[in-house]
């Protein structure tokens, strides 16, 4: 039975094994720390935080979520620990919220491994701190307790730390700090939280038969729904989407004498008829799961409910990887308990009675990781058949190049919601490959990088090769984002001061689409950069002004990408800081970056340039596991959105695209 806890108030634990999760709706950072019976952290050690998410007994998230996942195992922390204080705090310098009077009440739930929860708390009454330590699960007379604390800190991360008692408290808020922002880095963003009208259904779990007898393992295995807030909020006024965020929300468009609108596109008049409810998929056999259908998925257009499919297939299979992950953890760590019992213990060191135990638990093990891998079998089994089916239905902006789609392609006369970057899948799951869809227009720059790989999936090709392929992915994103847009609504611009990007750019050059050369040596570099700072500074001006009307008949209003070769060759001083300020400033106001670079060859810089590779999307032209979801924070392996050699397709839609805006400047 559920207890809603108010401030102050506590309950008993049932178990000892336990998730707590967490529900923002905007990115928060979540942490743990450890205290003896004082009430004493003894060090960093004790403390759990993006930066350093495992300790005994005691797993975080990686990064800023929207929605987190706290793994406690109360019997695995060490011996002095009596208290666990779960922490959240808002990201300083990325751009949100300074105070959690800004946000939706967080909502925090201590959850069995079944997914039943235990006790819930919403934190309320939170303005002016960026920081507050949510719950405690506390050790009472030999029984764990959880209490509902929502203490909260003005002062943020560093003051929490030392109302701890930790004398580098600072130094330690610092450190989860920069941790935090280099993990949003690499996130993917996700859309806002679906709530109970829009969350979309999975018939997994209604079909599949029981997961085997040891019911805590195989729970464990399975996904389980996001956490849903103890009461609903109040309305909030509807913001412009982020890149990367659902569509439920998006603004009206706000008419403009000059015809020229740089909010956010609208999907729907503000006050449009319910969606269209999703398709109803084919009666499934007993005991068989339903057959997947494409669009399952609520929305107020096919295109809005295959894009909330495939988000919600993203979301199934890291949850789903990530309770397989947990299910075999916990069947290690049981059989290394068992190991140590059997080795403490003098008389199983004589006969065959300490082989026999150590035999039957590696058997337990075995038996607990192959109910979690069947579970998770099944689970994939149903997204493969899932994806088999969305993928031939994607419209262009959604569907790889080799979906035939593109042979069907007509030039669209309405911005899509989003566009595929790539493909993503994690280890256990190959053959499952999901879209990563991210939303349009472009709010976050794009960074190609042109560098050796982490992951060390690129030892057989040289510099020049990964430079090479680096610009053919570019020239690839660069020709989807052209191919959406309708006639006359974006153009793309090149900064390749070296010449070396030549060969690449060429289908942009040849088809007409790119109306001016790349931008070439210094000269080149200064005049592209000044062209278009200068049309940001315009556009800037008017809007705040209220007088777009009185922009300059000549200047281009339509959507701007810049694609820059071999950063920061060709660059001095003054062009760096127009760069910066062209990823800072131009989304809002349609101008956006598209960086081809190998970090390394910035170094020069130092940290000056940090803010800058923090604020573009890392994308990499041969397959590489660093982007993390922004749920669980599994690393992904990414795959590049590439032409399939050989294939005429990208001349075919670049030669469309050109067609259409010729007719359309007559």
């Amino acid at each position: 039975m559920t207890v809603e806890l108010v401030r102050g108030q506590n309950a008993p634990l049932p178990q000892t094994r336990l998730e707590i999760r967490v529900s923002a709706g905007k990115p928060i950072v979540a942490g743990a720390t450890l205290s003896d019976a004082q009430g004493k952290v003894r060090g960093a050690e004790w403390i759990a935080h993006p930066g350093s998410p495992q300790l005994p007994g005691l797993e975080v998230s990686q990064q800023a979520a929207a929605d987190h996942r706290l793994a406690v195992d109360l019997e695995a922390l060490p011996d002095a620990v009596e208290r666990v204080n779960v922490l959240l705090a808002l990201p300083v310098g990325v751009g949100g919220p300074v105070r959690f009077g800004a946000v939706a009440a967080p909502f925090v739930a201590v959850t069995g491994l079944d997914g039943a929860e235990v006790a819930s708390y919403t934190i309320t009454d939170l303005d002016p701190e960026s920081a507050v330590v949510a719950l405690e699960l506390y050790l009472r007379n030999g029984a764990w307790k959880v209490r509902a604390v929502g203490q909260g800190y003005a002062g943020g991360l560093a003051e929490m730390l030392a109302d701890q008692g930790l004398a580098q408290a600072r130094e330690i808020a610092t450190q989860i700090l920069d941790a935090v922002a280099r993990g949003m880095a690499r996130s993917v963003a996700a859309p806002p939280p679906r709530t109970a009208e829009t969350d979309r259904v999975r018939r997994t779990a209604a079909t599949a038969g029981p997961a085997g007898e040891h019911g805590a393992a195989a729970a464990a295995s399975q996904p389980s729904p996001a956490p849903q807030p103890a009461a609903p909020q109040p309305p909030t006024t509807p913001q412009p989407s982020a890149a990367g965020s659902g569509g439920a929300s998006a603004p009206p468009e706000t008419p403009s004498t000059s015809g020229v609108n740089y909010a956010h596109p609208s999907r729907r008049p503000a006050a449009a008829a319910p969606p269209t409810p999703p398709p109803a998929a084919p009666p499934a056999q007993p005991g068989q799961p339903a057959q997947p259908v494409a669009g399952d998925a609520t929305g107020w257009s096919m295109e809005e409910r295959l894009y909330n499919q495939v988000w919600g297939m993203f979301e199934d299979l890291a949850r789903t990887t990530a309770a397989y992950r947990s299910a075999v953890d916990f069947a290690e760590s049981r059989m290394e308990q068992e190991l140590d019992k059997v080795l403490s213990d003098p008389r199983s060191r004589i006969g065959g009675t300490g082989d026999a135990a150590r035999e039957a638990a590696r058997a337990k093990q075995a038996k607990l990781v192959d109910q979690a891998r069947e579970v998770l079998d099944r689970d994939l089994a149903q997204l493969k058949a899932e994806a088999d089916v969305v993928e031939p239905a994607l419209p262009p902006a959604f569907a790889a190049w080799d979906n035939p789609v593109w042979h069907a392609y007509r030039v669209p006369m309405e911005v899509p919601m989003a566009l595929r970057l790539g493909d993503l899948h994690l280890p256990e799951s190959a053959d499952v490959r999901i879209p990563l869809l991210m939303r349009l227009p472009l709010e976050r720059g794009l960074w190609i990088d042109a560098g050796r790989s982490s992951s060390g999936s690129v030892t057989f090709h040289d510099s020049a090769e990964l430079h090479r392929l680096a610009m053919e992915t570019a020239v690839a994103l660069a020709a989807r984002l052209l191919a959406v847009y309708p006639p006359g609504d974006f153009a793309v611009h090149a900064i390749d001061a070296g010449g070396s990007a030549a060969g690449p750019l060429a289908p942009l050059l040849q088809s007409g689409v790119m109306a001016q050369p790349s931008g070439y040596g210094a000269a080149g570099v200064t005049e592209v950069l000044a062209r278009l700072t200068k049309r940001v500074e315009l556009v800037q001006m008017a809007v705040r002004g209220g007088a777009t009307d009185a922009l300059p008949p000549d200047l281009d209003t339509a959507e701007q990408l810049l694609i820059v070769n071999d950063f920061p060759h060709g660059f001095d001083d003054r062009a760096v800081t127009q760069l910066r300020y062209l990823a800072d400033e131009g989304p809002a106001v349609g101008v956006h970056l598209m960086l081809v670079a190998d970090r390394e060859d910035a170094s020069a810089y130092g940290p000056v340039l940090d803010p800058l590779w923090r604020s573009l999307l890392r994308l990499t032209p041969v397959p590489d596991d660093h982007l993390a979801d922004p749920w669980i924070g599994h690393a992904w392996t990414y795959q590049p959105a590439l032409v399939p050699p050989g294939s005429a397709v990208l001349q075919q839609v670049l030669g469309q695209v050109a067609h259409a805006r010729r007719e359309w400047g007559r």
